[in-house]
């Protein structure tokens, strides 16, 4: 998605340790119109998927797979981090390490909410090494559900996450895949 690249460029800051600052539009503060936009592009690059479901990891996440869900007129789900006081009852439940907190949480999406039925659609606002991605492929298959697979605004393709899930047959599809990002510079992958 050029229009998604071109934002990157002009509104994001590369940080130390190969870190992208996109909060002024994608993650803390939402550019709202621009995340419709980038809903409607991965609704359209799934539209014949028969997806059911969208779901993703609270918290960052959720604004795109809100939008995407609402393109394609399906529900969102998110998974939340275990230990919530609201969440009760049967669960399907991974493990996911976070570099950007630096500790693993236990994710958990009701089994009222997910089910054989399902054809799912995950969505996330980053993909680097995939542990976020792997740990909702593992519920979907805990769910006995369908992976269709994932759409991703930004992913560094430097850090080989997406090319890994891939390799093992699950289609990932980023509006925006990085390079490299050296010395302050975002080459894209074409």
């Amino acid at each position: 998605m050029l229009e998604l690249e071109e934002k990157i460029l002009r509104e994001g800051e590369i940080l130390p340790g190969n870190i992208l600052k996109v909060g002024d539009f994608l993650n803390q503060q939402i550019d709202t119109d621009f995340m419709v936009k980038m809903g409607e592009e991965g609704a359209r690059l799934f539209k014949d998927a028969g997806i059911t479901k969208v779901i993703t990891v609270e918290a960052s996440g959720i604004a795109l797979a809100f939008a995407v869900a609402q393109a394609l007129h399906v529900p969102m789900v998110f998974a939340k981090k275990y230990g919530s006081a609201n969440i009760a009852g049967d669960i399907f439940k991974a493990s996911v390490y976070s570099y950007t907190h630096k500790q693993t949480f236990d994710i958990v999406i009701s089994k009222k909410y997910l089910t054989s039925d399902d054809v799912v659609l995950i969505c996330d606002d980053f993909l680097a090494k995939g542990n976020a991605l792997n740990g909702l492929i593992h519920i979907t298959e805990q769910a006995g559900a369908t992976l269709a697979g994932a759409v991703i605004a930004i992913e560094k393709g430097f850090q080989g996450g997406g090319d890994l899930l891939r390799e093992e047959g699950v289609r990932v599809e980023s509006l925006a895949l990085i390079d490299t990002m050296e010395d302050g510079v975002i080459v894209y992958r074409r």
